[in-house]
């Protein structure tokens, strides 16, 4: 690898239990949460003398960790030094991979994002030359934003379908026996990699950055192409027993006989997902029924999702009718998410997620009408504001927790 050093060998340490190592992670997860502040606060919060802080920070400072930024402003009296993470310590890259584009996003250590780079086209498949072309995009994408690579910590890589991020296999995609994943992408890349589910990646990228009210129980609808959730429990990503929790597209739900893309027949995701929203109106157009979008289908015998979206925002009355028929399903769906998990919030992200208050608004009322009054009363359904970026920050995040053994 070629990722600076001092990281793993701090790291190393706090695993093996030395005691001073355990403390300075801790005291960086301090700064995570609470963010700059004295030593003298920094004891108080942390339960810890005055000189213990200041003989750690003083190391977390020569190992480049820390930053001292001098005096902060007070009303009066003696101004204590204020100090925090070092910007420049380290970098996370996030890539979020889609379908048929691929996003791009470095945060620097404190966590603020800095470069961004959104949808450059890529069409994923469970190939080898589709994974040869991600990592020269990586490659490429690191070099254009001017970040020497032995200053990436590590690098998240966001994907759809059963990926073990404990492992660092994906069994939807790029899978190989011989090898995990990460591992194949490490030795490509040259680079501390960790790969997530792209819906949890969503919802913690929505957890840390997305506005998030004290909220400790959220669940995130990442409703694209396919359908996925993310789930917080207690402020902590929920993974299940074996890493694979979410799937709640594959969730059986209708009585349609519509084989998914998981082999099985009538999963949720069949009715209440953009491939639903294609499908239907792909039906409708063949049908003879009338849009804007008819005389690309005529054409062409398709349309993209993108294209139905921009026709639902120019109140194209078809591409409406059908993202509300999907958007009802799905709220019946997050009911009874509702009913089970009982969660403070819901957040609906994803591609059909631009689709707006059209989408929202059905949703609704189907939460409504099909969920235990007495337990949705008090949870929130409401739109990313993230949108795009969501997934992409999530990757960062969880690059940077990851890598400092914070998760």
């Amino acid at each position: 690898m070629q990722t600076d050093n001092k990281i793993s060998s701090f790291l190393k340490l706090a695993s093996e239990g030395n005691k001073n190592a355990i403390i300075k992670r801790r005291i960086i997860r301090q700064y995570l949460t609470g963010g700059d502040c004295s030593l003298t606060d920094l004891s108080r919060e942390m339960g810890l003398s005055v000189p213990t802080v200041t003989k750690l920070v003083g190391e977390l400072i020569d190992e480049g960790f820390v930053h001292d930024f001098g005096k902060q402003s007070t009303s009066g009296g003696r101004r204590p030094n204020l100090y925090g993470l070092n910007p420049d310590a380290g970098y996370f890259l996030g890539v979020d991979v889609c379908n048929n584009h691929v996003s791009f996003g470095l945060i620097n250590f404190k966590g603020r994002l800095i470069k961004y780079k959104k949808e450059v086209p890529f069409s994923l498949a469970k190939t080898k030359p589709s994974l040869d072309e991600l990592c020269d995009l990586i490659d490429a994408t690191i070099a254009g934003f001017g970040i020497a690579r032995k200053k990436i910590l590590s690098i998240g890589i966001n994907l759809s379908g059963r990926v073990d991020s404990a492992s660092g296999y994906s069994f939807s995609y790029f899978y190989t026996e011989d090898k995990p994943l990460t591992r194949l992408l490490e030795e490509r890349l040259g680079c501390n990699v960790n790969i997530e589910n792209d819906s949890r990646a969503m919802a913690y990228g929505e957890y840390m950055c997305g506005g998030c009210n004290n909220e400790k129980n959220v669940i995130c609808i990442n409703v694209s192409w396919g359908l996925g959730i993310g789930i917080i429990l207690n402020g902590q990503l929920f993974y299940g027993h074996s890493g694979f929790s979410g799937e709640f597209g594959h969730f059986p739900f209708f009585d349609n006989e519509i084989i998914c893309r998981c082999g099985k027949r009538g999963c949720l995701e069949t009715g209440a997902s953009g491939l639903a929203v294609h499908r239907i109106i792909c039906e409708m157009l063949a049908q003879g029924r009338a849009s804007m979008l008819s005389e690309k289908y005529d054409a062409t015998g398709d349309v993209s999702l993108n294209d139905i979206l921009d026709a639902v925002h120019k109140e194209d009355v078809l591409a409406i009718e059908v993202v509300e028929q999907v958007a009802h399903q799905l709220g019946k769906a997050i009911a009874g998410l509702i009913n089970i998990f009982n969660p403070e919030l819901i957040i609906i992200g994803g591609t059909l997620s631009t689709a707006g208050q059209c989408l929202m608004l059905a949703v609704q009322s189907a939460v409504y009408k099909y969920s235990l009054q007495l337990v949705s009363k008090d949870t929130t359904v409401r739109l990313s504001t993230l949108a795009g970026e969501a997934g992409v920050l999530g990757a960062c995040m969880l690059a940077r927790s990851k890598t400092l053994c914070l998760v």
